[in-house]
């Protein structure tokens, strides 16, 4: 039988208890200081080591206890260009996991809203820029984060058949590229924006006379800051309720040798950069059309150069723990 929703455009109470899967992490944080900021205080929360939301029966229960009414699902494995093509396996299961797990939880006890983080990896390596959302799905996936786009489609996916067959108001966001505070800073691990704040600020505490960074510096990539993006969710949780996922971004890029020359600037480092030019690249641009957004009323409010600024200072509290 199929059912149809009847419960869309929940607006969120204050009273409201939310849960916040990845509450730790970049985005999740993000999205408990905009609702924090906004007279919410009715969180629900558990740590991956409280709960490990690869385990299906432990989320059931978890679910079947604390009964949310809206959940954000912000918790996934996430990495850089190395992590996406060395850990493979992990980034497909895990993240799959993650998702089946939080998504069938919610609709076992009627989540009113849920609101399911995706990545802009999803597009097709070659799609047309800037990249609609009508372009999912027609064409290969850049193979580096291959797994990564893979799980995160499956969770569009799943979101979408449960608002078709169930009724379940569950809407999907795609990000692009993020920074912001509670970045990951690990160098093996970390995101281009992140591994370069680090890589400047050793090599100026260091004196060391020449930073090497990955590839030729050409590729374009778009960059929204964490608290734009909780805004936006926060925005959307309360007025869109539709199948369809939408992008969120800035709507405008910068070429990797750019963003270089921002944080270099930021940081103060006064040495030269090399280009290795035997690492990978990755995809050629990655732009967010970001029009269906725009439509509805959102727009982004950091400026790239003042989110570097903050995300520094971000980075100088967290540094210790860093140190080698």
């Amino acid at each position: 039988m199929i059912f149809h929703p009847t419960n869309l455009h929940n607006t969120l109470e204050k009273s409201a208890k939310i849960y916040i899967a990845g509450h730790r992490g970049m985005v999740g944080s993000a999205i408990h200081r905009k609702l924090t900021a906004e007279g919410f205080n009715n969180f629900v929360f558990r740590t991956s080591s409280e709960l490990d939301l690869r385990d299906q029966a432990s989320v059931k229960d978890f679910f079947e206890t604390e009964r949310p009414e809206y959940v954000f699902l912000a918790a996934a494995k996430v990495g850089g260009i190395m992590a996406n093509n060395i850990y493979r396996a992990e980034f497909l299961f895990d993240n799959l996991q993650i998702q089946n797990n939080v998504i069938d939880s919610a609709y076992r006890v009627n989540v009113k809203k849920l609101l399911f983080l995706g990545s802009s990896c999803i597009y097709p390596k070659l799609a047309p820029q800037p990249l609609h959302e009508d372009s999912l799905l027609t064409g290969t996936l850049e193979p580096t984060n291959e797994p990564y786009a893979i799980a995160k489609i499956a969770g569009i996916k799943m979101c979408e058949a449960y608002r078709s067959q169930y009724g379940c108001d569950f809407i999907s966001v795609m990000p692009t590229n993020l920074y912001g505070p509670n970045d990951n800073y690990d160098l093996n691990k970390s995101h281009v924006l992140p591994a370069m704040i680090r890589k400047f600020h050793e090599a100026k505490e260091e004196n060391k006379p020449v930073v090497e960074l990955w590839g030729t510096g050409s590729p374009l990539r778009e960059f929204l800051h964490a608290d734009d993006l909780a805004d936006a969710c926060y925005f959307l949780m309360q007025n869109y309720s539709e199948p369809g996922f939408l992008n969120v971004g800035v709507g405008s890029d910068v070429t990797i040798k750019e963003l270089a020359e921002l944080i270099q600037e930021t940081v103060g480092y006064k040495g030269n950069v090399h280009w290795n030019t035997d690492k990978p690249d990755g995809t050629p641009r990655k732009l967010m059309d970001v029009s269906k957004l725009h439509a509805l009323g959102w727009k982004h409010k950091t400026d790239l150069t003042e989110g570097i600024r903050i995300t520094y200072q971000d980075f100088l509290q967290k540094i210790e723990a860093y140190s080698v």
